[in-house]
């Protein structure tokens, strides 16, 4: 029995590390950070063929061994998650419509944002509003929120993931 149970726990760790390196690879594949996402397919896969090679040989408890793996999967799509958000840093665009701007603008300007406005239609299509729009980091997302929210609660806040930034401020 003592077998099966370090069997069981190996067998959850290795998929808890190999789907972790999936879910980083996946993100460097779609930054196109090609040597990146080929180092850590590489290791994905050997960390799954070695742990697979050694569930399969085992016949006995299989449904013991089928919760482990299952479980380390579930458990490796968490982390993987948790580790890119935390460590990997992503370029985006951030859409603001308020119908006041000043103060938010210099809000932002004062917090070293680089900010362009544009006057557009509300969705009724006569009221006034303003487009605020900020290149940033991921890092400096709940920061911007933070200003932002602070000022007017109301704003409508659109976050999108960019693949390249060229140019533009500094």
């Amino acid at each position: 029995m003592d077998n099966i149970v370090i069997l069981c726990l190996a067998v959850f760790c290795a998929r808890i590390i190999d789907t972790s390196l999936a879910t980083i690879r996946t993100v460097m594949v779609v930054k196109d950070r090609t040597i990146l996402a080929f180092i850590f397919a590489f290791f994905e896969v050997f960390v799954w063929f070695l742990i697979v090679r050694q569930a399969l040989t085992s016949v006995e408890h299989i449904l013991l061994l089928a919760i482990a793996y299952s479980a380390g999967y579930a458990c490796g799509v968490m982390v993987g998650m948790y580790i890119t958000d935390r460590f990997i840093v992503s370029n985006v665009s951030v859409n603001i419509v308020v119908k006041q701007k000043k103060e938010i603008v210099n809000a932002l300007i004062e917090h070293n944002f680089a900010v362009s406005v544009s006057r557009i239609k509300g969705k009724d299509l006569i009221s006034n509003k303003y487009m605020i729009f900020v290149a940033t980091t991921s890092k400096r997302v709940d920061e911007l929120k933070k200003i932002v929210t602070e000022i007017d609660d109301h704003a409508f806040i659109v976050v999108s993931e960019n693949k390249a930034v060229l140019g533009g401020y500094r």
